[in-house]
């Protein structure tokens, strides 16, 4: 078997011939180099060898594909095509490799991971896709050539063969035990994420088959592109009218959020280029909302976002501080994240300063600040939508290595407020070992604390749970799922 592309595998006989003497064989073709299949599938080589994140590796490369010149030389459906791709495979990963794995004489474990990228890449073109059925194969088995070689083109091309014979509910229904049997595998190999994040977040959410259902497929769909008009910079109507209403939607809650209708860039529009405005999440914005609305006793001058990076939340909050004469404070414990907060906040209108600090060793003195912010690290599970990839590389170990650190910060938060201030514990995961469980065990620690109701502070947000905390979820509000406590410091 020769598996270096762009060279025949000989056989028996002269060369050039079919093996039997006196008859001519076919001649050689050189696989044909697709440039928008070959990016899709540098940037799922970056996600699997590198643990790369594919928001991260992919523009860059659509960037640079799009400034080549010639035949390479992207345009706006080659990127949508490669997008769609690397995001549409990765999404329904676990779903292909369960199809794959009913096709192959082999554990899957046991298949070279470039050949299975290519694999899940041409059953998502199959299966996910309007391509017809045909090309997706043919595309796949040049694919496989040019970066496989022509031996391992052929595993690929006979695997693809099989699963074209089907669609895609009929190879679920082939592949997923039965519901009646074991929902959270059935939901899990239907709706591709990890069993176990299967069952973590239909504990968080409770209730029965259709809300977890709806939260999965809400997980694989993709989400919207939406900007933060930053406050005393901007409004949200201005960044309307910039970007233009047929591009663009207002925000469904936040006053500050403007919605993308259109692809493309959003670094390339004027507001976002100039630092007015940014790409922010609206259940981050809302988590920003809820804090600064948040009712205090006393003075309203300090604000302390302890876990700042990459400043997103830090940007809306310094604008909002700013406009009641309020000054910031961001800390963030990686310099080269502290980098990134200090350019989300410059051109703030009010005073604000950025610090490199380590939230759970803080240089500033107990009961500074009025209003804290702690948005602490955590497994992400509620941003699948926008980072597939996380879900296969999470395992339920993490939770464990994230605990401490989430009670540090919090107990941190809760010294650093005065008497009468308030502090909002938040983080982009449902799961309630990283939320409930935290706000719980150290509120334990601390008797001189009292939850505040967060849900009027949000008025016109439904489906904020059964409170005081709230708790955000992409099927119900089309954001990530956030996550926010509110702890008023009494004693």
């Amino acid at each position: 078997m020769n598996d270096q592309p762009g060279r025949r595998p000989q056989k028996s006989g002269k060369p050039g011939t079919s093996g039997k003497q006196g008859k001519p064989g076919k001649p050689y073709r050189r696989p044909q180099k697709d440039p928008v299949r070959l990016l899709a599938f540098e940037a799922l080589r970056a996600v699997d060898e590198r643990d790369a994140y594919a928001n991260l590796v992919l523009p860059p490369l659509l960037r640079k594909a799009r400034e080549k010149e010639g035949p390479e030389k992207f345009d706006a459906r080659d990127a949508a095509l490669a997008t769609e791709l690397v995001y549409g495979t990765l999404r329904r990963q676990g779903t292909y490799d369960a199809i794959v794995a009913a096709c192959i004489d082999r554990p899957l474990r046991e298949v070279d991971p470039p050949v299975l990228d290519v694999l899940n890449m041409g059953v998502h073109q199959l299966l996910g896709t309007r391509i017809p059925t045909h090309a997706a194969v043919s595309a796949s088995v040049e694919l496989a050539r040019v970066v496989l070689g022509d031996g391992r083109a052929k595993f690929v091309n006979a695997v693809l063969r099989k699963i074209a014979q089907d669609d895609l509910d009929g190879w679920v229904e082939k592949v997923a035990p039965p519901y009646d049997e074991d929902a959270e595998d059935h939901l899990a190999v239907v709706h591709s994420h990890p069993r176990w994040i299967v069952s973590a977040l239909w504990d968080s959410l409770g209730g029965g088959r259709a809300g977890i259902e709806d939260l999965l497929e809400a997980d694989n769909e993709r989400p919207e592109v939406t900007l933060v008009a930053r406050p005393g910079r901007t409004t949200a109507d201005v960044v309307l009218e910039e970007v233009g209403e047929e591009s663009a939607l207002p925000g469904r809650w936040s006053p500050y959020a403007v919605r993308l209708t259109e692809g493309g860039e959003p670094g390339s529009l004027d507001p976002v280029r100039t630092g007015r405005a940014g790409v922010q999440d609206e259940g981050s914005q809302l988590v920003a909302i809820a804090l600064a609305n948040a009712p205090l006793e006393g003075r309203d001058e300090k604000w302390l976002d302890g876990c700042a990076g990459p400043g997103g939340k830090a940007a809306m909050l310094a604008g909002l501080a700013s406009q009641r004469g309020a000054a910031l404070l961001a800390a963030e414990k990686q310099p080269h994240r502290a980098r990134l907060v200090a350019n989300a906040l410059a051109g703030n209108p009010g005073p604000y300063q950025v610090i490199a600090a380590d939230g759970t060793r803080p240089p500033w003195g107990p009961g500074t600040f009025d209003r804290v912010l702690m948005d602490v690290p955590c497994t992400g599970l509620g941003a699948l939508r926008r980072r597939p990839e996380a879900r296969w590389r999470r395992r339920p170990e993490d939770l464990e290595g994230f605990a401490p650190l989430q009670r540090a910060l919090l107990n941190t938060a809760l010294e650093s407020v005065r008497v009468g201030g308030v502090v909002g514990y938040a983080t982009c995961s449902p799961h309630l070992a990283e939320t409930r469980a935290v706000v719980d065990d150290v509120m334990k620690h601390h008797p001189g604390v009292e939850l505040l109701d967060a849900r009027p502070l949000l008025p016109g947000v439904p489906a904020l749970g059964d409170g005081p905390d709230i708790q955000l979820w992409p099927h119900l509000h089309g954001t990530d799922a956030m996550y926010l406590a509110l702890i008023r410091r009494t004693a």
